[in-house]
């Protein structure tokens, strides 16, 4: 039987070492650590709502050499398999990947301590995409108010809390984001930023060509820009998560593919949430090298 969306927001989130997680996940931990990775995996790594499917909507175009048809073969949820993915009696996550053909394409919202330990022992490449803290936490936000397998946000200000003590699925943003910085060059990590791709998305695509080693044409790379806008993937079926189930992600409260603008957070945060935030954001991040840019 269907749960209600009523009943489905009295989720609650479990926890893998003080990191809150979805309980298909937590109680799947077992088969998600002891996943077996590949020296010629390409690992699509992010904090939820920096870019994704956006990341992994170019990733794919690469791949296909800027063949729309073949991306267009599946929905973007049944591409490159989340790692960490499980909702029983559905296969897992780690299930699709072991199904796949080398090379794997694979994706993830997992902190670096919580990564499979053959991710890292198997030399293969990861790309990670950081998007600002602010529009990151509102785009979360409206995620968490039409997912209904999250727990209800509350109000904005309650929100606003949760998600500045950490307390957010897949957890602290600002360690999740730090934890992957100060590793970047020790494995082979390409570390790109939201706000570089809205500014030059040509420039910071041919960033990924070059990283996952393929030679594309001029025109097959500005195919790629053209069809990976937001205007276009916004409309697209196939990147929209517009056939997932009501049930599961109500559309109608607000659309998966909302703004994908930089500087939304102004619109949000109030004078007061802007000072708190400033101030935690120096405690946090105060010694890291790591720069954003808050507006275009």
């Amino acid at each position: 039987m269907a749960l209600t969306p009523e009943l489905n927001k009295q989720t609650k989130l479990k926890e893998v070492a003080e990191i809150p997680l979805q309980a298909p996940t937590v109680d799947n931990w077992s088969q998600i650590l002891t996943f077996k990775a590949k020296p010629d995996d390409l690992l699509i790594c992010t904090y939820p709502r920096s870019g994704t499917t956006w990341i992994q909507e170019i990733v794919d175009m690469i791949e296909q050499n800027g063949d729309i048809k073949k991306c267009r073969q599946a929905i973007i949820q049944h591409r490159p398999p989340y790692i960490e993915w499980a909702r029983p009696p559905q296969p897992s996550g780690v299930d699709k990947a072991n199904e796949m053909p080398a090379p794997r394409i694979l994706r993830t919202h997992l902190p670096t301590q919580l990564l499979p330990p053959s991710f890292w022992t198997s030399n293969c490449k990861f790309l990670y995409v950081a998007r600002n803290a602010k529009d990151c936490m509102v785009s979360y936000y409206h995620f968490y108010r039409m997912s209904q397998v999250l727990p209800d946000p509350g109000t904005w200000d309650e929100y606003f809390e949760t998600f500045i003590n950490g307390k957010v699925s897949w957890g602290s943003w600002f360690d999740h984001v730090k934890g992957w910085w100060e590793i970047r060059d020790r494995y082979e990590i390409l570390f790109l930023f939201y706000e570089d791709m809205k500014r030059d998305p040509k420039q910071e695509i041919q960033k990924v060509i070059q990283f996952m080693g393929k030679n594309l044409d001029e025109e097959v790379v500005d195919k790629i820009v053209q069809e990976t806008s937001f205007e276009k993937m916004k409309n697209n079926p196939m990147t929209n998560r517009s056939t997932v189930p009501k049930s599961v992600l109500d559309q109608s409260i607000s659309p998966f593919m909302r703004k994908g603008i930089v500087g939304d957070w102004k619109n949000h945060f109030t004078v007061a949430q802007n000072e708190r935030f400033e101030e935690i954001y120096q405690q946090k991040m105060g010694r890291t090298s790591l720069t954003f840019c808050m507006e275009l």
